[in-house]
């Protein structure tokens, strides 16, 4: 596996750039760890598929160097780069049987048979596909055909890294949390350097190590599953990430109160403003409370919506939208009650960009 760094990389299919606007991949440089399980998260058309791409050698990027261990591949056809690819849809030979699909690789480097019949063994045993090697691939369902495209990239142990192009895409939602776990698995087994490009923030935080959000061909925050929820660097981030996502409420700061409206929140640990950019105040609805009128902010409730594993109330305070949580056994009467905010989730945001407090504060 390859340590890969991507240096001043950016991409245009405009032959002749003039601003940032004309960029699909903005410039950006970047380390990611031999080993490491990184994901590319982001909705369509906000750059990750061009930069995987651009890793895997299908695309020459317009400016900047990609290296893997130190040497610089960036011109490097895919096939000289030693990297394996697994696609939204299954690759496959459907006239051959699940053993050959998975021996092909190896065979086509020419693998001592007996090496090409351990590893692959030991790769189906890992994906469960130990009792259908002698099945021939036509006719296996989604998951499994998918199960050999992800076992004809593993069966390799001398890959510099492994790219996932939303591999997930075909496969049934309730197989996928199968193979979301079993990519997660194999990652922990082998030393793997794993890049995984998906849009569903699930599969990003299940398998990747440090997940990397993309808005708009840029980078808008690289870091762990707990950093980009507790501490989003930026509105879109917080709004993205989560299910419901961040409440943002445009506010205004006297000290260490903000004010939505008229409505003064204690905001003691949230960081300064610089005076470039207006001020929004978020916090996740994990951690905004429903409570009785009286008891707190004094909100209107809208809609109370149970997802099962818990409700949640949309309300507004001071006339701006906001969800809350509502807690087990809560009785909801009328349309008037009051939220709770935990002051230590709470972030200012200036221009879109949070500004971080002088002491991080962290949950759990």
């Amino acid at each position: 596996m390859a340590r890969i760094d991507l240096q001043d990389l950016a991409h245009s299919y405009h032959p002749s750039p003039a601003s940032d606007a004309d960029y699909a991949l903005k410039p950006m440089t970047r380390t990611w760890d031999d080993g490491g399980a990184y994901a590319l998260l982001g909705p369509s058309g906000c750059g990750k598929t061009t930069l995987l791409n651009i890793i895997s050698g299908l695309i020459i990027p317009s400016r900047g160097k990609i290296l893997f261990d130190g040497v610089d591949i960036s011109t490097l056809p895919t096939e000289k780069r030693n990297i394996a690819q697994v696609f939204q849809f299954p690759v496959i030979y459907d006239t051959m049987s699940v053993y050959d699909n998975l021996a092909f690789p190896l065979r086509n480097r020419r693998v001592p048979e007996k090496e090409v019949d351990a590893r692959v063994r030991e790769i189906a045993g890992m994906l469960d596909l130990g009792r259908d090697l002698s099945r021939p691939a036509t006719g296996l369902t989604a998951d499994a055909k998918q199960k050999i495209s992800l076992g004809r990239g593993l069966v390799r142990s001398d890959v510099s890294a492994i790219l996932f192009d939303e591999p997930l895409t075909v496969i049934d939602p309730h197989l996928k949390w199968e193979l979301r776990s079993k990519i997660k698995e194999l990652h922990r087994r082998l030393p793997l350097t794993l890049i995984y490009v998906t849009h569903d923030q699930t599969e990003a935080l299940t398998i990747a190590d440090q997940v990397v959000v993309m808005y708009d061909g840029g980078v808008m925050q690289s870091g762990s599953p707990e950093d980009l929820f507790e501490r989003p660097d930026h509105t879109f981030v917080g709004k993205f990430i989560g299910s419901p996502g961040m409440n943002i409420l445009p506010c205004r700061l006297e000290g260490t109160t903000a004010y939505v409206g008229d409505q003064a929140i204690a905001a003691p640990h949230i960081g300064r403003p610089t005076g470039n950019g207006p001020l929004e105040l978020g916090i996740r609805p994990e951690y905004v409370t429903l409570a009785p009128l009286g008891t707190g902010l004094p909100v209107q409730i809208k809609r109370v919506d149970d997802l099962g594993r818990l409700r949640i109330a949309r309300v507004e305070l001071a006339g701006q939208p906001l969800i809350a949580t509502v807690p087990e056994g809560a009785a909801i009467n009328g349309t008037e009650a009051s939220v709770v905010l935990d002051p230590r989730a709470l972030h200012l945001y200036e221009g879109g960009f949070r500004r971080a407090p002088t002491e991080e504060v962290r949950h759990g």
